[in-house]
């Protein structure tokens, strides 16, 4: 055995369980030395602390050094390594510390860990960490160290089998395959929200991001493999175990109490005191849920272990002069009580496998074999196995062994992984490969262009860490059912939420539906299970959302709301409907149920603001309402109230035959003129409603369901449905106030001419677009014939004589004012052009 020819007098063993500082402390005590050096199990640990220390003595000054990733500034005095990379030499720094000491029980690393303890010692001051069983070991190896037991800072409490719908927020369930941690973050995501999830297959870059998911709250619940147990300090109340076995490498075995103890210890940190049970229904389909026995959680509880007998031991210091001797040495046994000789790791493994290729008779010089031992050394990220990963350590000595690997050859391997498609299994592969090539460029000797290689190799290894994270955040974290259940369980009223300008109504950014006009729908995408707590999330928050836009539609003049065929609509959702029986001028207003959402006071002051709005907008309707009013006034009469009736009935006017005036005494006309009421020889109407505001408007509030002629033109073509307002002319429709006009003139013509037969001038008819033949199916429906001109005799020149008329009622209907009338009073073409327009 080499043993240091000095024993540092000051040497500690600070053990104890999880949560109680150790790492903290070895951190402050390296610190306040000149220089120094720890060890971590895990690249990710080593990470960490060097940020840590960074921020209290420089990036000058500090060191990161792992297989796969090498920070060391010129000046650095302080350096953080894997315990594979922490340098073996005695003295070199003047604090030394190793964590996690106990691992130098663990069948594929010990070795490593064993050497450390027994020969890595500070100039000043030595520290080992680790659990409180590794006491025995400590005293027999190391006799001469300071044994400091540490407290844990919180307690730890079994509080049996939980399901997955009860665990406690800011619980960790830990799995020990990737199926079982897979599984249970699916059901998470579907019922909670979603996880993080952290396995020892994932880069650290990965697992950092996982981690964060967890530490800033974006999820509470986090899936792990025991990966977990290992230095990951998080903010955990419960840790719930999907399992008690797992496969050791060799064989399907019960956790060890310590075992279980150190992924328990998970739970609590600092002050805050922690819980750890079963994950009920885990268990074996069919079989017997696994439970802990009362012996395994008093020793959980208590931190009582069986202590370690021994740790396993490799010789660190090998000869080199030939393969055979190489193997011959490390296969040694030790003479030293308390240690074991180590199990076949992966690297001695694949130096065994490759010593009988016949490579092996290439390998020749203590030189030639140191460096062949380090090739075999290349860690097995891909977990392939000793024969496929032997094999590819063999396609690297290929070039080692005759100098460097060459530059083109690790560039285009490089460039072949930077690939981000994929699923999860996919880009597990391809980051496993990638941290085997950032290893190989990391050793001095290996790779030319070694920088430039090792940066390619980290770049690609950090996007492809980033497409796992992404592929796993997409596939295990449901963000807005998180956030909905943190935020509903603490207080519903204070929900978060966001309206955007397109209606998108979001809690912390995460879309949960939409808000048109007063109604709510949950997204589309939504799953069935999100489906009720989005809806009741959209309630919890709509009363104050819709009261501020009721407040602001009000505020703006109401200018985004329509009017379509008697139904108010915003945002193309129903407000209210019209209620036109009886008063189309003046129609109630019958709110939707989605108005019923508003709170009752915001309710009752907008639906008042959407009246006044209603009375202005319908305002064009005012001649019908002045005739709705007059028939409920006493000096119409009966008569009148009839004819009043029928007119709004047809919402303004209504064809002579139809109007019941051989009813009407002469003595009432007066009153219904003074309305705006027009007798005409064909219909008897008012013009005011004629226009197009008001013939819009009836249309819109669904009074009139005719086809709707929106600029009213004095002559359209004809149809079997006319629009309102319109009468029949041969192939073409004039509106009635303009056939009154043309009526009117023809009465006049009749008039001048005192006879018989007169001439009409068809001028004003062709003014509006009338043609010849419509012209005259309108005289002849208002009692005009007419009588063709006589044609030019042979040989004659000149126009032709126009037509005459003459005027001849149909005498077919009984009652004289039921028939066609010559117009009364006015000029032939007064307010013409006002009708036109």
């Amino acid at each position: 055995m080499n043993r240091p020819a000095r024993e540092d007098p000051v040497i500690k063993a600070v053990l104890g369980p999880t949560n109680t500082g150790k790492t903290h402390l070895a951190i402050e005590r390296m610190c306040g030395h000149s220089s120094g050096a720890i060890g971590f199990p895990l690249r990710l640990l080593a990470r960490e602390v060097y940020d840590r220390v960074v921020a209290i003595k420089g990036e000058r000054h500090v060191a990161l050094i792992t297989g796969e990733e090498r920070i060391e500034p010129p000046q650095a005095r302080y350096f953080c390594c894997t315990a594979e990379a922490m340098p073996r030499s005695a003295d070199r720094y003047a604090f030394v510390a190793l964590d996690e000491a106990q691992l130098a029980a663990d069948r594929e690393r010990g070795h490593v860990f064993t050497d450390h303890l027994l020969h890595a010692r500070g100039r000043e001051e030595t520290m080992l960490l680790g659990a409180a069983t590794l006491e025995p070991v400590v005293r027999s190896l190391v006799p001469n160290a300071e044994i400091m037991e540490r407290p844990r800072f919180s307690t730890l409490s079994h509080i049996g089998p939980r399901k997955l719908s009860r665990l406690p927020p800011r619980s960790a369930v830990v799995g020990f395959s990737a199926e079982q941690v897979y599984a249970v973050a699916e059901m998470l995501r579907r019922f909670r929200g979603g996880a993080a999830v952290v396995m020892g297959a994932l880069s650290p870059e990965t697992r950092n991001k996982q981690v964060e998911l967890f530490q800033n709250g974006e999820v509470d619940y986090i899936v792990a493999t025991d990966a977990i147990g290992m230095g990951l300090n998080l903010d955990i109340t419960h840790v719930a175990f999907a399992a008690l076995t797992k496969f050791d490498g060799q064989r399907k075995r019960r956790l060890e109490p310590a075992e279980m103890a150190q992924i328990a210890g998970r739970a609590g940190r600092h002050q805050k005191d922690g819980s750890f049970g079963m994950l009920a229904g885990a268990g074996n389909p069919g079989g017997t849920a696994p439970e802990f026995t009362e012996e395994e959680v008093h020793a959980i509880e208590e931190h009582g272990f069986a202590p370690l007998t021994g740790i396993f031991w490799r010789n660190p210091e090998p000869r080199f002069d030939t393969l055979a001797t190489l193997v011959a040495d490390l296969e040694r046994r030790p003479e030293e009580p308390g240690l074991a000789r180590a199990p076949e790791a992966i690297d001695l493994a694949v130096l065994k496998c490759l010593a009988e290729e016949p490579l092996a008779g290439t390998i020749r010089g203590t030189a030639q074999v140191r460096r062949f031992w380090d090739a075999c050394r290349l860690p097995d990220f891909r977990a392939a196995g000793p024969e496929a990963h032997a094999r590819f350590v063999a396609r690297l000595w290929r070039d080692l062994h005759d100098g460097y690997i060459g530059a083109d050859y690790v560039a285009a391997q490089i460039a072949q992984l930077d690939r981000m498609q994929g699923d999860i299994d996919t880009l597990q592969g391809r980051i496993a490969a990638i941290r085997s090539w950032t290893y190989i460029c990391q050793r001095p000797d290996w790779v030319l262009a070694r920088d430039e290689m090792a940066a390619r190799a980290r770049a690609v290894e950090a996007r492809l860490s980033d497409a796992l994270h992404a592929r796993l955040t997409e596939r295990f974290v449901n963000r807005r059912t998180a956030i909905l259940m943190k935020n509903m369980a603490q207080n519903p009223a204070l929900l978060p939420v966001e309206l955007a300008d397109d209606g998108t109504l979001s809690v912390e950014g995460e879309p949960i539906g939409t808000v048109r006009g007063f109604s709510f729908a949950v997204d589309p995408k939504a799953s069935h299970v999100d489906r009720k707590m989005l809806l009741a999330a959209g309630e919890k928050a709509l009363p104050k959302i819709l009261s501020q836009r009721a407040r602001e539609l009000a505020s703006a003049g109401f200018e985004e709301v329509t009017l379509v065929k008697g139904v108010i609509r915003w945002e193309g959702r129903r407000l209210a409907k019209l209620d036109i029986s009886g008063k189309p001028a003046k129609p109630a207003i019958k709110p939707e149920r989605e108005v019923s959402i508003l709170p009752e006071a915001v309710r009752g002051t907008f639906l008042a603001q959407l009246g006044v709005w209603l009375e202005a907008k319908l305002a064009p309707l005012e001649p019908l309402a002045e005739l709705e009013a007059a028939t409920h006034d006493p000096e119409a009469g009966s008569e009148a109230r009839a004819l009043l009736l029928t007119l709004l009935a047809g919402n303004g006017y209504v064809a002579r035959e139809k109007a019941g005036l051989q009813h009407l005494p002469r003595e009432l006309r007066p009153f219904l003129r003074r309305l705006g009421v027009t007798f005409g020889a064909l219909d008897i109407f008012v013009p005011a409603l004629l226009k197009p505001a008001p013939r819009t408007l009836l249309h819109a509030i669904g009074a009139d369901r005719r086809p709707l002629q929106e600029v009213m033109l004095p002559v359209i073509g004809g149809g079997a449905k006319l629009p309102a307002g319109y009468r029949p002319a041969g192939k073409q429709a004039v509106r009635i106030d303009i056939a009154e006009k043309i009526v009117r003139a023809a009465h006049e013509a009749r008039g001048k001419a005192g006879k018989r037969h007169f001439r009409v001038d068809p001028a004003l008819a062709i003014s509006t677009g009338l043609a010849e033949d419509s012209f005259r199916r309108l005289l002849g429906a208002a009692g005009f014939r007419v009588r063709n001109g006589r044609t030019l005799a042979d040989g004659a020149f000149g126009p032709p004589a126009p037509p005459g008329w003459e005027w001849r009622p149909s005498r077919r209907k009984a009652g004289r004012n039921s028939q066609p009338q010559a117009p009364e009073g006015g000029g032939a073409f007064a307010g013409l052009a006002d009708l036109v327009r």
